[in-house]
């Protein structure tokens, strides 16, 4: 990604507009989706009990297509097949580490190739606008090619021990379970299978329910870049069926799952009541974003407009707590509702569009009682605040002025297009109130002044920071958070660290 997110996303959609001109939905907004069985073993197979569920989009509340629907039967073939292709003389473990680093090539080659396809199933399946769906494809090429890179640079030690000669070898842990959500389908996918096809595990995924079509698409490709079969395995489904079957599987050696802290709670559960499988967990946030004094106050409304509208506010690291100083409060929050106010709603197949819909009714239904919420207990509505129409699920870019730190609004993840202006007045204060949250994943700070800014980086509990800018992502930088934010990192050298074990080989000399 770029330094500064928002303005590579701008940068990113007159690109797309110059390559693209004004073709985006007669020539995208109908591809068909090719794929909608289980992918087990390197083959498409229907679902064991022959069961098929819809996924939707969002903006229309339309079927796209019927796609099986896997439970405890079907992973329990998927771990099968990753167990087979893990054993310690199957063609995937016989593999150089440069076969795996071409073979992650060749993946990133064939997503290049179809990254249309993918980015328009993508905006069909969540909603997301075609030009930041696009931009999503090549963010995923460019994890999954970071981490090709690594395929023989995760090293052991050798270790002064006397008599003996010790060392230590980092090993892959084997089969693992990877669950992914629904608000960065194709990018959560990038992020796990990245680090484990490095080390040389094997895979057993589940996308969200609500966004299976990028993962299956993606399971095509794999078998087409020569992926030995079962290296890679996905199982469409349901949290408590197939979701719960991966996190309890005893031949399943490590679950990652990003998604809410209240399903995170119970993968780690099972985890602990099965194996004793490690957890990775990437959860909610409830990021502050504090523009000070001395900031520009246009960049600093651009930087924060981005930082929470961005994916229609579905973001885990949203900045959905923005914190102004009182001296330029009043003025910050008028230009702020205005660029609200200014954000294009609709069709994300058009070009001019900058938000779509929300991923279903359920979460429509929760970001308005979220809205009502902030109504009720005292903040003042400064722009949006309604459902647009009645066809898909479109909500109105929200900000609220007056907010105060014990309102719910303040204190819990909305996940949607809801902004909130917190007015403050020093940064001990500050760092105080930002950190009077149960999460802790990202924070942003604007200002000119070098020491506040790394007063700031120093004293918030959060596992990213941002100065002057917001949600600079890249695949090199570790990504994580404090608290109830989750457990590990992922991305960068760090992300590795979950898929490895260390042995430790011991010989005496005689």
């Amino acid at each position: 990604m770029q330094c500064h997110k928002s303005v590579a996303r701008q940068v990113q959609f007159q690109l797309q507009l110059q390559l693209f001109g004004r073709c985006f939905q007669s020539d995208y907004e109908n591809c068909q989706s090719t794929q909608s069985k289980l992918f087990i073993n390197n083959e498409f197979v229907d679902a064991t009990s022959g069961k098929t569920f819809a996924t939707f989009n969002p903006a229309t509340g339309k079927e796209i297509i019927q796609v099986a629907e896997g439970d405890k039967a079907d992973v329990n073939l998927a771990v099968a097949a990753a167990k087979k292709a893990f054993h310690r003389g199957s063609v995937w473990r016989q593999m150089s580490p440069l076969q795996r680093t071409n073979l992650m090539h060749i993946l990133c080659e064939l997503m290049e190739r179809d990254k249309h396809f993918l980015a328009s199933i993508e905006t069909q399946d969540n909603g997301k606008p075609f030009a930041e769906a696009l931009f999503d494809v090549t963010i995923s090429i460019m994890t999954l090619q970071y981490y090709a890179g690594w395929t023989d640079k995760f090293f052991g030690d050798t270790i002064p021990a006397g008599g003996f000669i010790a060392m230590t070898r980092k090993e892959p842990v084997g089969v693992v379970g990877q669950i992914i959500p629904w608000n960065y389908p194709l990018l959560m996918l990038a992020w796990k299978w990245g680090p484990a096809l490095a080390v040389g595990c094997t895979i057993v995924m589940k996308p969200a329910e609500q966004t299976p079509l990028t993962a299956l698409h993606m399971a095509a490709l794999a078998k087409e870049a020569g992926f030995p079969a079962g290296v890679i395995n996905v199982i469409n489904g349901f949290g408590p069926t197939a979701g719960a079957a991966i996190s309890e599987h005893p031949e399943i050696a490590k679950v990652a799952f990003t998604g809410s802290v209240d399903i995170g709670r119970i993968v780690m559960q099972a985890a602990a009541t099965s194996n004793l499988k490690r957890v990775s967990l990437e959860l909610g946030g409830k990021s502050p974003v504090v523009v000070f004094e001395d900031a520009d106050i246009d960049y600093a409304v651009d930087t924060t407009h981005e930082a929470l509208f961005s994916n229609h506010g579905q973001s885990c690291c949203a900045g959905s707590r923005t914190y102004v100083h009182e001296k330029i409060y009043d003025k910050f929050v008028e230009k702020a509702a205005a660029k609200a106010k200014a954000r294009k709603v609709g069709n994300p197949f058009e070009e001019s569009v900058l938000q779509g819909p929300q991923i279903d009714e359920e979460m429509m239904t929760k970001v308005l009682g979220y809205i009502e919420s902030g109504k009720q207990q005292g903040a003042k509505l400064q722009a949006g605040g309604k459902r647009i129409g009645n066809v898909g699920y479109f909500i109105e870019p929200t900000v609220f002025s007056d907010v105060k730190d014990d309102m719910l609004i303040a204190q819990e993840e909305i996940f949607g297009p809801v902004q909130s202006i917190f007015k403050f007045s020093c940064i001990d204060e500050m760092i105080d109130r930002a950190n009077n949250v149960q999460y802790g994943l990202a924070a942003g700070v604007i200002t000119n002044d070098i020491n506040k800014a790394m007063k700031f980086a120093n004293g918030v509990d959060a596992g990213s920071v941002w100065i002057n800018c917001y949600d600079a992502v890249l695949p090199q930088t570790p990504f994580g958070g404090y608290k109830h934010s989750g457990i590990g990192r992922e991305l960068g050298k760090d992300g590795l660290d979950n898929y490895l074990e260390t042995k430790t080989i011991t010989m005496k000399l005689l």
